[in-house]
């Protein structure tokens, strides 16, 4: 079953309402210059109302490491690290947690880096110049089938909607799908309807 994973959290209401709704992973974004920025007070309280089935994911954009260290030392129940930015293989190294590396993909040659990392999931995301994530941009799917030949796990996000996701699933098998912007009304409020249907459509609900 493709696992589904909701980012850009930022309140516990959007929280509660997707995990009921049956996503595996929620993504809280530390990145400062993003609509969906979240403080760590904020993401702790949210997260600590969760179950603990549901994953609970912090992305940084090129973040000091000292600053990742301090945000997983206040908040024990970041179960993962999203590094969507220019992050060397040994910054995603650094930390004791499961980490999901992002390639914005441009074009085949994105993927040539894959190689240099040794991580649990990448995450293939849209280009976008000076903007990284959330962009509700598709990218040419063929070339995750091409990043699946790494024998690393797929996350497929950008561009993806309860309209979409099931043609990009049958496309691309992926391990899991990433949405945010597609299942919004605003920039980090996330619409119940979307997230609902956007859920179904994955694990085989209604059509």
């Amino acid at each position: 079953m493709v696992k589904v994973k909701i980012c850009g959290i930022t309140n516990q209401e959007d929280a509660v309402m997707a995990a009921q709704a049956g996503a595996d992973m929620l993504g809280f974004i530390f990145y400062k210059k993003s609509p969906r920025y979240i403080t760590p007070q904020k993401a702790k309280d949210i997260m600590s109302a969760l179950p603990a089935h549901i994953q609970k994911i912090a992305l940084f954009v090129n973040e000091e490491k000292q600053v990742i260290s301090d945000i997983l030392n206040q908040i024990r129940e970041i179960d993962m690290l999203q590094f969507h930015g220019d992050e060397t293989p040994q910054m995603c190294n650094a930390f004791n947690k499961m980490i999901i590396k992002a390639i914005r993909v441009k074009g085949k040659s994105s993927l040539k880096d894959m190689t240099k990392y040794k991580v649990n999931f990448f995450l293939l995301d849209a280009f976008k110049k000076d903007t990284y994530g959330g962009t509700g941009l598709n990218f040419d799917w063929q070339l995750a089938l091409d990043a699946k030949k790494y024998k690393v796990p797929v996350i497929l996000s950008g561009g993806l909607n309860p309209d979409n996701v099931k043609e990009a699933i049958g496309q691309v098998l992926p391990y899991a799908v990433d949405v945010s912007s597609g299942v919004e009304y605003s920039p980090g409020r996330k619409d119940a309807s979307l997230v609902k249907k956007f859920i179904e459509r994955v694990k085989g609900g209604h059509k």
